[in-house]
């Protein structure tokens, strides 16, 4: 069974009161995300899960009011079961305007750490490949970063190696074609299909992980991009003694997929600098690619909608692991929402930038007075 829909039988079956079986295993969200229910270019970061959750709240409306999260839910891949944290104080449920949304199960003071995530697949930027862990992306001292010309990572402890079995996989072929397309072309999000290849591939993940994220719809361009992108994967793993039957699942249509994915659900980490005190006057993190060390994709943080006026961040304080915390106090059953920008800018900048990057208007308080 794929991780994805592995996730969607542990939501679900607590709240159903039954198990899902078949209908679990040969179900894929995936079906779910076409051109049937939206045509736009560029889907909306407010419709993700909509449309899914619509359909499941028609197949059980007389059971689901929320989806909760039980206590074994973990947002990363390779969490072990015993040291699974106990669940957030919040669950996800039905909004009358974005499908989905993420509300508090109890009152949440300011300051509060909600919970901490971990990512299903990071990966570094290039500029920072050799300054920061191959893993965590946590920051190296200047005597452990590895010389750019000897093109070798790094990581930060012998746990973040140990767990970075995709790297077994990844260090059997030459990478540097690859990425030197991408750094041409201002790539980023191909970077982290790599990385997830290789994930696939030496047995961390199953080929469907994402399938329960909500994709964009891609242009005709860029389609075509990512054929020559899908070519260039293929044929640096074929460069090395990775057998055929292990690379089956590499086709265009699921570069095409993930990458879909990818785009509209990853995050740009930045690494903080201070304390948590100093962060709970940001309501987002910079906008500038330069600060980012890398690009991440979650499960739980990919559920957050967006508002001007945040009630929560989620922040990077040491490594690739995304904390959330409130900005204010919240109460019981209220909307934890996040800014996807940088909240400092005027209102006609907000809007233009949500649009142009995310597809859709805001309509926040903060928004409707034209702040």
């Amino acid at each position: 069974m794929g991780f994805g829909i592995l996730i969607l039988k542990l939501v679900l079956e607590p709240i159903l009161g039954y198990s899902m079986g078949p209908w679990a295993t040969t179900y894929k969200l995936s079906v779910l995300s076409s051109s049937d229910f939206h045509t736009s270019q560029r889907m909306s970061r407010l419709a993700r899960y909509s449309f899914w959750a619509l359909q499941l709240r028609k197949l059980h409306s007389s059971h689901i009011a929320t989806l909760s999260f039980p206590s074994s839910f973990s947002t990363s891949a390779s969490q072990s079961t015993a040291t699974r944290p106990s669940p957030p104080p919040i669950h996800v449920g039905l909004t009358e305007y974005a499908g989905r949304g993420v509300f508090a199960s109890r009152r949440i003071s300011a300051g509060e750490l909600i919970h901490t995530a971990q990512p299903i697949v990071s990966h570094p930027s290039l500029s920072s490949v050799h300054t920061v862990c191959y893993f965590c992306l946590r920051k190296l001292p200047s005597s452990a970063r590895s010389l750019e010309a000897s093109q070798t990572v790094s990581f930060c402890s012998t746990q973040c190696e140990d767990q970075s079995k995709f790297y077994d996989v990844e260090k059997k072929a030459d990478w540097s074609r690859f990425n030197e397309y991408c750094r041409l072309q201002g790539l980023k999000y191909p970077l982290l299909v790599k990385r997830l290849a290789c994930q696939v591939i030496s047995g961390v993940v199953s080929s469907d992980v994402l399938d329960i994220l909500q994709p964009e719809i891609p242009s005709s361009d860029r389609i075509s991009k990512m054929k020559k992108e899908v070519a260039l994967l293929n044929n640096t793993f074929e460069g090395s003694d990775i057998g055929s039957e292990q690379m089956a699942f590499l086709t265009e249509e699921w570069y095409a997929g993930v990458l879909a994915r990818i785009r509209i659900n990853a995050f740009r980490i930045e690494l903080a600098i201070g304390s948590y005190e100093d962060l709970l006057s940001l309501a987002a993190a910079s906008v500038e690619a330069e600060a980012a060390v890398g690009n991440a994709v979650y499960v739980l943080p990919s559920l957050y909608n967006h508002d001007c006026d945040p009630n929560v961040n989620i922040v990077w304080i040491e490594n690739v692991d995304a904390k959330v915390k409130a900005l204010r106090d919240i109460e019981e059953g209220e909307e934890l929402r996040i800014c996807y920008i940088d909240a400092s800018m005027d209102y006609k900048a907000r809007q233009t930038i949500l649009y142009e990057g995310f597809g859709f208007h805001c309509n926040c308080l903060r928004c409707a007075s034209k702040d």
